[in-house]
């Protein structure tokens, strides 16, 4: 799986928790924080390796 399929499958994953805490779900809230973290290590990669593709 390449990283932005991963990132892909990371919010669809989220998708649910995030539903809930906007409902008010404080647990829900605190999953969907830490799958967003992930999101911006994934973005951080894909960064990285669009800039060593790019010299």
């Amino acid at each position: 799986m390449d990283l932005l399929e991963k990132m892909e499958q990371l919010l669809q994953d989220c998708r649910e928790d995030y539903n809930k805490a906007k409902g008010g779900n404080k647990a829900a809230g605190t999953r969907v924080r830490k799958v967003m973290q992930d999101v911006k290590n994934v973005a951080q990669e894909i960064r990285k390796e669009m800039l060593v593709s790019r010299d």
